[in-house]
């Protein structure tokens, strides 16, 4: 879920304008370009997925685990979450995970602390 950090479009805005429909131009740069912004992409919530001909990419990343100010806590690599039943519930590459306790994704970030004015 998108946490709102905006590094997509402020950082690749012929690809990703938040006030056009739709708001993601894949034609807008080149395909190496758009890839290594959506890598930049702090909650995971943009993504994407090579073609049939592409070759499978092996990620192996060191875990790091970063808090943002006023924002959400984020980590970085592979990670495997289980919820309270043991079921894998998710498995990504950057996980936010709220801070400021208003999200209505618990335990993940879903931008509420903008709204809520989260200082921490």
């Amino acid at each position: 879920m998108c946490i709102h950090s905006e590094k997509c479009w402020r950082g690749l805005p012929e690809v990703f304008n938040p006030k056009a429909r739709p708001w993601i131009n894949a034609e807008g740069a080149d395909i190496d370009v758009i890839k290594a912004q959506v890598e930049k992409c702090p909650s995971g919530a943009l993504s994407y997925r090579m073609g049939s001909g592409a070759e499978e990419e092996s990620v192996n990343m060191e875990t790091v685990v970063e808090q943002i100010p006023n924002g959400p806590l984020l980590v970085y690599g592979r990670l495997m979450l289980k919820n309270e039943k043991g079921e894998q519930v998710l498995e990504n590459r950057t996980t936010a995970f709220c801070r400021c306790g208003q999200s209505s994704n618990k335990p993940f970030c879903d931008g509420a602390h903008v709204k809520a004015g989260f200082k921490g």
